[in-house]
């Protein structure tokens, strides 16, 4: 079964072409939502995360406060990295035990990673496949989606790998700079699926 890693800059598009993919019929593997899963209010690393970075992270109803700990890490490279250390084995083992389950005949697998490149994840699949566009059209619907200022949605940018070495680590690219609609997105989709399901790289 082939493996197909899809990675983008944060708000490059990647959840509109997992969808697409997913249309199809193809299995997606989100680490996004796997990463929420994890961290389940009752779960053991819930309880690692609130003892390491703190109980205030705790929300009423028991849960992760998600931006809060995204607010406290972000600017320290030590404490992303110790919040690495605890989710990414997690993180890994379901994403092992999803692609096992699937069916023996499966041709190929969708393995949504945002922070591919930035974990150095491209040995876990067989193809990446990047959702890449301008970096002021990252922040211009950063600021759209989020309400943050042009500031906080530059340093979101900024904070991740640089566009270059997404598109070096590559092996197939969409760009989603804004010159295709939906239409044109799934298009670009429904080719590459055709390939994967026959196995071209």
């Amino acid at each position: 079964m082939l493996r197909v890693g899809l990675t983008g800059g944060v708000a490059s598009g990647k959840s509109t072409i997992s969808r697409i993919f997913e249309s199809l019929d193809v299995p997606v593997i989100d680490t996004d939502a796997i990463a929420r899963e994890i961290v389940a209010p009752g779960s053991p690393l819930l309880a690692e995360v609130f003892r390491i970075f703190g109980d205030d992270l705790r929300l009423p109803d028991g849960s992760l406060d998600r931006a809060a700990l995204r607010r406290r890490v972000f600017d320290d490279p030590g404490l992303r990295r110790r919040l690495e250390a605890i989710t990414h084995p997690a993180i890994d083992a379901l994403v092992q035990q999803r692609l096992a389950a699937l069916p023996e005949a499966t041709p190929y697998a969708l393995l949504v990673v945002p922070l591919l490149v930035e974990a150095g994840w491209q040995d876990r699949v067989d193809r990446v496949l990047l959702v890449d566009c301008p970096e002021t059209l990252q922040v211009r619907r950063l600021v759209e989606r989020d309400g943050i200022d042009a500031a906080a949605a530059w340093r979101m940018v900024h904070s991740q790998t640089s566009r270059e070495a997404r598109r070096r680590a590559a092996d197939d690219v969409i760009d989603n700079d804004g010159d295709l609609d939906l239409a044109g997105l799934e298009d670009a989709v429904r080719r590459l699926d055709k390939r994967y399901r026959h196995g071209d790289g």
